[in-house]
């Protein structure tokens, strides 16, 4: 997998979990991979994917059951959006704004893009 050198790999990691999470790959309660799995799966040092688990478990997003493994939490998906939520609004807002300012867009054609894109979100789900 390729990273970008904009954010540290484990908040990229975390990113990437978080999203699974609420796009309903991963599930309440259910058990994620392990350490070593995850860390083959993404081609990092397992230290990397501990830090990320460290990180969602500070967050209540999952939690480690001794001997067991990580799972989400029962309110993993609530946690995880408000974690996306806030790193969105602090983030990648900022830059979007600075985006269009730069390149003076207009906010309606913004909105009709976006009504546009919602539109065939909707449908490819409905497929």
């Amino acid at each position: 997998m390729e990273f970008n050198n904009t954010q540290s790999i484990y908040l990229q990691i975390a990113q990437i979990i978080c999203e699974k999470i609420l796009r309903g790959v991963l599930k309440p309660e259910e058990r994620i991979p392990s350490v070593r799995d995850l860390a083959v799966e993404l081609e990092v040092n397992p230290n990397t994917i501990l830090r990320t688990y460290e990180f969602l478990v500070s967050l209540d997003i999952i939690s480690n059951k001794r001997g067991i493994g990580y799972f989400v939490t029962p309110d993993g998906h609530k946690k995880a959006t408000e974690y996306k939520k806030q790193n969105f609004l602090n983030t990648e807002l900022p830059e979007l704004f600075k985006t269009v300012a730069l390149l003076n867009l207009d906010f309606n054609e913004l909105k009709e893009k976006y009504t546009l894109y919602l539109a065939d979100l909707k449908n490819k789900t409905n497929e």
